[in-house]
């Protein structure tokens, strides 16, 4: 029980690493909430590198059900 505590925290402290490493790299220094172009192509792309839709949500600050739509819209749109 303890190692599930121990391995979820250490889930949260990476999401919110990389979240910080994507407002890095898209040049975001507002940290306020917003709508972002092109959360669609980032929760897609995150998806296909095995993060869970949880995962993506927290990191894109989105709502899950939000996220998988954007995932499946985005792969829809691919083929």
């Amino acid at each position: 029980m303890a190692d599930l505590d121990v391995s979820e925290q250490q889930s949260r402290k990476l999401n919110v690493v990389i979240a910080l490493l994507l407002h890095i790299l898209l040049k975001d220094d507002d940290f306020a909430q917003k709508k972002r172009k092109g959360t669609g192509d980032l929760a897609v792309y995150l998806k296909r590198h095995g993060l869970e839709y949880q995962d993506i949500a927290s990191i894109l600050d989105s709502p899950v059900a939000s996220v998988r739509e954007l995932v499946s819209r985005g792969t829809r749109k691919k083929r």
